[in-house]
């Protein structure tokens, strides 16, 4: 017997309409917009004119938690929301054919169905947004996804470091797009970054782009090994020049990964990329978030800063596979008022 006030007697949220809502897409938003960012010309006065303010940036990240309180219903959506945000992830020099299969399978039915029934959501058909493999589990992945929306993302141009020869970065994108995937995870040359070479960086990542095609590109800064905030939101800015469908902070693989002042320069490029434009370009946080409230913490950040169109699968993304396993836990919490064992949600 289900004791949780928040649900009705037949298990469906009492603010279903609302719940719905915010749960729930169009056809449009969960598959990629058809506006791309074409870019622009590279512009050296633009990027000169670029200064971050370290103090303000960490004061504005420090009310996000304190100020913002997500509770009850509200919660449980945003957490359903934010499984069809991720990008299930396996990037382990040990991954098998057997592993990647897992992965699909927990990325097509990411919460069980007891659970969905529980919460009443089934009609939602949750997905996550995307399933990230390297380049030779790519097959396999395909074949596990075949038949479902699920987009298909593999890592590139010499993932993580970045630091093979250019004609190999290049081949490495017209392979994975050839072998099906339709998102491809590109890495910067950081040096360019720490050299300040900006047009060289410009010209790399323009011609990573025109190797991807149709598929589209998301750009991994690896922003914990780019040494200050001017310099991500320098980078950020010449990603979306060269035509970046998505902007993404790390590797998973660096020191220091996602953070939320990192995120939120970063986002705000992203906010002035589209004044200037009119372009959407994406956001994709990566690595070290693996919990619920750090989750809920970027929505709310993404929210304020973009709005609520970017909440949707086709302009922002957490990079994660451990977060979709506490999210399960919270709203198995949510409909029975019990925490379940972490076991009960196996991963892969």
């Amino acid at each position: 017997m289900n004791t949780n006030k928040n649900l009705t007697k037949d298990g469906k949220f009492q603010k279903d309409k609302k719940i719905l809502n915010l749960v729930g897409s169009d056809d449009s938003k969960t598959t990629h917009n058809n506006l791309r960012n074409p870019g622009m010309e590279f512009s050296l006065d633009l990027i000169s004119s670029i200064s971050v303010n370290r103090s303000a940036v960490e004061r504005r990240c420090s009310n996000y938690g304190p100020r913002r309180s997500i509770k009850k219903d509200n919660q449980a959506a945003w957490l359903l929301k934010a499984i069809t945000l991720m990008d299930l992830t396996t990037l382990s020099g040990d991954d098998t054919v057997a592993r990647v299969r897992r992965l699909c399978s927990k990325a097509r039915q990411p919460i069980s169905l007891d659970l969905e029934k529980e919460l009443g959501v089934q009609s939602l058909n949750l997905s996550v947004a995307a399933v990230c493999v390297y380049h030779d589990m790519l097959v396999a992945a395909k074949n596990a996804i075949q038949g479902t929306s699920i987009n298909l993302a593999a890592v590139s141009t010499g993932f993580p470091a970045g630091l093979s020869p250019l004609p190999i970065r290049l081949q490495e994108i017209e392979y994975s797009v050839d072998a099906g995937a339709n998102e491809i995870d590109i890495v910067i040359s950081r040096r360019h970054v720490l050299e300040g070479n900006w047009k060289a960086l410009y010209e790399e990542v323009r011609m990573f782009r025109e190797k991807c095609g149709d598929a589209h590109m998301k750009t991994i800064l690896a922003t914990g090994e780019l040494g200050n905030l001017t310099n991500i939101a320098k980078a950020s800015q010449i990603c979306m020049m060269a035509g970046a469908d998505f902007i993404k902070t790390s590797t998973g693989k660096e020191s220091v990964n996602a953070t939320l002042p990192v995120s939120l320069v970063m986002v705000r490029m992203i906010r002035d990329y589209f004044n200037q434009t009119g372009i959407s370009v994406g956001f994709k946080a990566a690595g070290g978030i693996s919990d619920t409230k750090t989750a809920l913490l970027y929505m709310t950040m993404i929210k304020e800063e973009l709005g609520r169109r970017w909440l949707e699968p086709d302009l922002f993304r957490f990079g994660a596979s451990s977060l979709l396993g506490d999210i399960e836990r919270q709203l198995d919490h949510y409909s029975t008022g019990f925490y379940s064992s972490s076991y009960r949600h196996p991963l892969a």
